[in-house]
């Protein structure tokens, strides 16, 4: 299975250069790439853009604070980096006006070979461009960051643990907060219900030593019974949702 590809246009590079720096070249992302199951191209919009300073950006019609990103450079940069490579790429805007950034829509991401992310910056993009490329426009929160870089790398982190081999246990990235679980799915007969999907939030954990502060670790999990340990940490995982985000269970 060829690697999934990551095309980051930016004018911020070297913030995905291959440096200690970068967070991409720490941890699970640096470890699928060396494992061949990712792999990621920053390039330049500057690059694109003409004159003598290679300018990408302009004051806003209308006036108002900020600058707003030229189309020309943007749109040539991503014709042109769709080139590089015969994979089709699926454009991404990172945006704080897009579709939030979810568990499932970050599955279906994974499914893709290619995901060609475009960080904007200052006041965003020359909304010509945006119409003329009809790229997904994705939001990682109701906030606004300084650029669309942050964004990208958060994506491109949840979007690489889910590809197969980039974590240590094959059932890890489904036992995570906002992985499938089945529940519910009780009684025989007529009272019999059956179980639903949803997507809760992770139990709590523990690990040594087994008593800290005068709080000890749950008996439950020092039982060496798996069948009641799954039992409780799928209680726990409903209740934790009910409590802190009832609105997975609507």
């Amino acid at each position: 299975m060829p690697p999934i590809r990551f095309d980051i246009l930016t004018t911020f590079p070297e913030m995905f250069a291959d440096t200690p720096g970068c967070a991409l070249n720490h941890s699970i992302p640096a470890r699928a790439r060396a494992a061949g199951l990712v792999e990621w191209h920053a390039t330049n919009i500057r690059d694109f853009a003409g004159g003598k300073h290679a300018k990408t950006d302009d004051r806003p019609f209308g006036g108002g604070p900020g600058m707003v990103m030229m189309c020309q450079p943007v749109y040539d940069a991503v014709l042109a980096v769709e080139a590089r490579d015969q994979r089709p790429a699926t454009r991404i805007l990172l945006t704080p006006q897009g579709r939030p950034l979810t568990q499932p829509l970050v599955e279906d991401l994974a499914a893709k070979p290619r995901l060609l992310l475009i960080a904007g910056h200052y006041e965003g993009l020359d909304e010509r461009v945006i119409d003329t490329l009809a790229p997904l426009e994705v939001s990682i929160g109701d906030y606004v960051l300084s650029g669309g870089e942050l964004a990208a790398m958060v994506l491109m982190d949840a979007v690489i643990r889910l590809l197969p081999g980039a974590l240590g246990h094959e059932d890890s990235a489904s036992q995570d907060s906002f992985g499938k679980i089945e529940v519910g799915g009780q009684g025989t007969g007529k009272n019999k219900t059956e179980p639903t999907t949803a997507r809760l939030l992770d139990c709590p954990h523990y690990t040594k030593p087994r008593e800290w502060m005068g709080m000890p670790v749950p008996d439950i999990l020092l039982s060496g019974d798996h069948g009641q340990i799954e039992k409780w940490r799928t209680q726990q995982r409903l209740q934790r949702t009910r409590d802190r985000r009832p609105d997975l269970l609507a």
